[in-house]
């Protein structure tokens, strides 16, 4: 079931912020929970799980850090939402094969396209698009503004 937890805001704040404050290096988790107010120990398991799945690349170390495993055009919300759902593993109950006809055959499916809507919604959010609403509102960072040569 698509929910808005707490896990899920840090994770795509964690997200963000080492794509719009990365300047050369790895970005440490401590920064991140500063900057984003985020408990360090909800923190380190997020971000651990955000390697596990390719969405983050960790660096050990005393200059280490996580960074973004790839470009931030090519990673979307949805990826960091299915990340964090497999971590909170709550049941569906949407999924569930027991209830009434009208909830097993109109309720739950339409629950579920709704769902795959919204996924697709999200699916087309990139790490890139949030970083301009960043800039867009004015978050400081001390990047430069960046240039994308894709065609």
């Amino acid at each position: 079931m698509l929910r808005l937890s707490r896990k899920l805001l840090f994770a795509i704040e964690a997200v963000v912020d080492i794509a719009y404050h990365s300047v050369s290096g790895p970005v440490q988790s401590g920064e991140i929970s500063e900057r984003q107010g985020i408990p360090r120990r909800y923190l380190e398991q997020v971000l651990q799980h955000l390697v596990r799945s390719g969405v983050l690349a960790g660096q050990r170390g005393p200059r280490g850090g996580y960074r973004l495993a790839r470009e931030r055009r090519r990673i979307t919300v949805g990826e960091i939402v299915r990340t964090v759902r497999q971590i909170e593993a709550v049941p569906d109950p949407a999924e569930e094969d027991n209830g009434s006809a009208i909830g097993m055959e109109v309720v739950r499916p339409l629950w579920r396209e709704m769902q795959e809507k919204i996924m697709q919604e999200l699916d087309a959010v990139t790490v890139e698009d949030l970083c301009e609403r960043a800039r867009a509102v004015g978050i400081q960072t001390e990047l430069p503004a960046r240039l994308d040569f894709s065609i």
